[in-house]
């Protein structure tokens, strides 16, 4: 079988890692791809905003499945485009994917089917945000309707935070995805990822992760696209598991059906798990990154049935195996993420530092020049491990880190500490 997998990330390494290892491919095409895609994939150049030369593109090379992994083509409509070209897609089509591509949208979503998430307010002015901001008090979530590459949430904990973060929606920081904006309870809790791959009509439920999105150790520091995970999430017990798949996940699927927008692809739930049971914080129409990186660790299934199932509508009769092992991987970024950073520092020592065999580098802004692989991105590469615990899992990932030779390069030395702290509990 000939899939195209789109984009260039740490995630779209992970799942060409996955797919490659499937006995049913026989050609496997990733564009644009990265320095590490490159070892399990042919990388094309491609134009991903001209939709019909992706679609001529795949019909020249037979493809029989298409995996779009970003969010930015999908809220633009590849996937319809794609499907309506007689390809077989993996991917929401333009109107599911608004569940990513405008937080508004997925909040009233959730108030007309009664999921739980965080009181709101939708605006399309700064001052009558800022009054609603005053009315609820500080701390209060700030948030940029549309896509703003991770950066379009502020959690403000004094009401002159929010307001500038109001400001700075209206005032163009985030150009057309700050045109509305949603003002919102702060939810106090645990944060956790859950993920389901859905046909339109059933959701399948995958493995749980859990990110770290602040940049420094101690959960300190700027809001990042991800500086690490683990999975599983002890937080997500069965039981919180179980009522986000009746509270949450099963809800929305049915209502985007009954809406006429039926969601085809992997649906990320973020979630605080509160006093009161797991609240959605947003949704995200495609996998996490880098939860996607920990996820394909612990896959013991086959990646490309699973997503085949999906794009067929048929996960109603289909499975999945995972690995009783955890998984942690560690994003290590340039100097200066998720501000101003330089690019074209050269990475040595990768072959060493993967030569455990539970130990995979998943990059995700890498090119290869002259023999040399070459930071070109802010976060560069995914150091990803397996252990019989979150401990072992953690310990293996960063011993491979230290024989990574980038002086240009930093990373949390934490990753895992609340799941290592409960071991450490548990064991006691």
């Amino acid at each position: 079988m000939n899939v195209l997998l789109i984009g260039s990330g740490g995630r779209e390494h992970a799942l060409a890692w996955a797919l490659a290892a499937s006995p049913l491919l026989t050609r496997l095409y990733c564009a644009p791809g990265n320095g590490g895609i490159a070892e399990v994939a042919e990388c094309v150049t491609l134009d991903i905003g001209d939709h019909a030369a992706v679609a001529a593109f795949c019909k020249a090379q037979k493809i029989e499945l298409v995996v779009v992994g970003p969010e930015a083509p999908l809220v633009a409509g590849l996937a319809d485009d794609l499907r309506a070209a007689g390809l077989k897609t993996f991917g929401p089509g333009r109107e599911a994917a608004q569940l990513e591509g405008s937080k508004g949208f997925t909040k009233d979503l959730c108030a007309r089917h009664h999921i739980p998430t965080a009181r709101y307010g939708r605006f399309t002015d700064a001052e009558t945000a800022k009054a609603y901001a005053r009315d609820q008090g500080a701390p209060i979530v700030v948030k940029a309707d549309g896509l703003a590459a991770g950066k379009g949430v502020t959690v403000a904990e004094t009401l002159e935070a929010a307001e500038a973060a109001i400001d700075a929606c209206f005032e163009g920081r985030f150009g057309a995805a700050g045109a509305e904006v949603v003002v919102e309870e702060c939810l106090v809790g645990e944060e956790a990822s859950f993920f389901a791959l859905v046909d339109g009509a059933t959701a399948l439920p995958l493995a749980t992760a859990q990110d770290h999105k602040r940049a420094h150790d101690g959960d300190r520091g700027p809001n990042t696209g991800g500086m690490g995970a683990t999975s599983p999430a002890p937080v997500m017990t069965e039981e919180i598991c179980r009522r986000t798949m009746d509270e949450i996940i099963g809800p929305t699927v049915r209502g985007m059906a009954e809406a006429g927008m039926p969601y085809q692809g992997v649906l990320y739930a973020g979630l605080m798990i509160t006093d009161e049971g797991p609240k959605l914080i947003e949704y995200n129409v495609r996998f996490g990154d880098p939860e996607c990186q920990v996820l394909m660790m612990r896959l013991k299934s086959d990646l490309l049935p699973a997503l085949m199932a999906t794009a067929d509508g048929v996960l109603e009769t289909f499975d999945l195996r995972w690995h009783d092992q955890a998984a942690l991987t560690v994003v290590m970024a340039s100097q200066g993420y998720p501000g101003a950073y330089e690019k074209g520092s050269v990475i040595r020592g990768l072959a060493a530092a993967a030569d455990n065999p539970d130990v995979e580098i998943f990059h995700a802004g890498t090119a290869r020049r002259d023999g040399d692989v070459i930071a070109t991105g802010g976060r560069v590469l995914n150091v990803t491990a397996l252990g019989a615990s979150v401990q072992e899992a953690q310990a293996r990932a960063y011993a491979a880190i230290e024989k990574i030779d980038w002086p240009e390069g930093f990373c949390r030395s934490d990753i895992g500490w609340r799941a290592v702290e409960r071991e450490k509990d548990a064991a006691a």
